[in-house]
């Protein structure tokens, strides 16, 4: 005769093995569930990865709230995983993402079913190219990698060389192997997206290959911004004083159509307050510097604001658009030095430019007033 806790010991151990859920097995799922958002990003080429895992370290208090990275196919992929895939809250995106997906009809052109938390940093487009080619108009006709179909990449490298009306053949390789193909001249250049420093590139130093400037048009600048690559970025890679230009691409922290969903559409609610509230310490030393980029409050054109966002600005509307004395001095120098950098100025004087930001303030509270 088998005793009463035997019997129940060896029916526990059936249950599970036949996956029906005992209620100890029930408890602990509900545990581990609790508060989960689950966050999609795009492959290690970018920094989105990186991004995504101090947003998981800034939320997750042990017990009721955490934040699990999920890395997704690409871009595309990611867009439509954020309508479809069943358990994805969230996604970090490009803004251009949107447009490209309604060309292609790959999303409906009145209701793309996704809202924004927030504009996140801009990602910066590399053109790493073979010794021959000098400018971007040398790429013509040849190949030039960007990275799988349907990523970031491959996205805005698609709509660039259609506005510069530079006809090129693009290849959908990994970005590590292509670059081997670089090397060996099967292609003309690498295109790449990604938030300065690229992990790719970042240590990279090889004769004959170099970063090559991308023109900018007007026409482009509700989605692109002109900026920058210097040898802060890329140290192996541009020489001193000699900035190469390119252009920029603003990242949205993106999020699904969750009211059919309440518990989830909660647990989203509970991230952005988090987020929100503790966006300051995402600023301090030892965070990825694109952080310093970031402004909670900014407006995204053409993108609806997630409602439970939008209440909270509105509720902390000044905490959220009044950077910190620190966080203003640290944008002022970011400023000046990137000013005299391009005029060909030599680098000033920190106490120099302490006494010229004590002016500016100055000036600032005058204008206030």
């Amino acid at each position: 005769m088998i005793r009463p806790m035997r019997h129940t010991i060896l029916l526990s151990a059936f249950l599970g093995l036949t996956g029906i859920a005992t209620p100890a097995a029930a408890q602990q799922s509900a545990v581990i569930n609790r508060g989960v958002v689950e966050l999609e990003t795009t492959g290690t080429s970018g920094i989105s990865v990186r991004i995504a895992e101090e947003l998981a370290n800034l939320v997750d208090d042990g017990a009721t709230r955490r934040l699990v990275p999920v890395v997704g196919k690409s871009a595309l992929q990611n867009l439509i995983d954020l309508k479809y895939l069943r358990g994805i809250d969230m996604a970090i995106l490009p803004v251009d993402v949107i447009e490209y997906a309604r060309e292609q009809k790959q999303i409906s052109t009145t209701d793309p079913g996704i809202y924004y938390i927030a504009k996140l940093y801009n990602e910066e487009f590399h053109l790493l190219a073979r010794g021959d080619v000098k400018t971007v108009a040398d790429l013509s006709s040849r190949k030039v990698n960007a990275g799988p179909l349907g990523g970031a990449s491959t996205i805005t490298a698609a709509r660039l060389f259609q506005q510069l009306r530079l006809p090129v053949t693009l290849t959908y390789e990994p970005q590590e192997l292509a670059l081997e193909a670089l090397r060996n001249g099967q292609i003309a250049a690498i295109a790449l997206l990604s938030g300065k420093p690229a992990p790719l590139l970042r240590d990279l130093k090889e004769e004959g290959l170099h970063l090559i400037e991308i023109p900018f048009s007007q026409s482009a600048e509700n989605v692109y911004a002109p900026t920058r690559l210097t040898e802060t970025d890329y140290p192996r890679l541009i020489q001193q004083g000699q900035p190469v230009k390119t252009i920029a691409v603003g990242s949205v922290l993106a999020v699904a159509e969750l009211r059919a969903v309440p518990e989830r559409n909660r647990n989203v609610m509970n991230f952005v307050d988090v987020f929100f509230t503790g966006f300051p310490s995402l600023l301090e030393p030892g965070h990825h510097p694109k952080w310093q980029e970031v402004n909670i409050a900014t407006d995204l054109p053409g993108w609806r604001r997630y409602a439970p966002a939008e209440q909270w600005l509105q509720r902390n509307i000044q905490i959220a658009k009044a950077p910190s004395v620190d966080e203003l001095r640290l944008m002022f120098a970011r400023f000046v030095d990137e000013r005299r950098e391009a005029t060909g100025q030599p680098p000033m004087a920190v106490q120099e430019k302490s006494v010229l930001f004590q002016q500016f303030r100055a000036w600032q509270t005058g204008q206030a007033q």
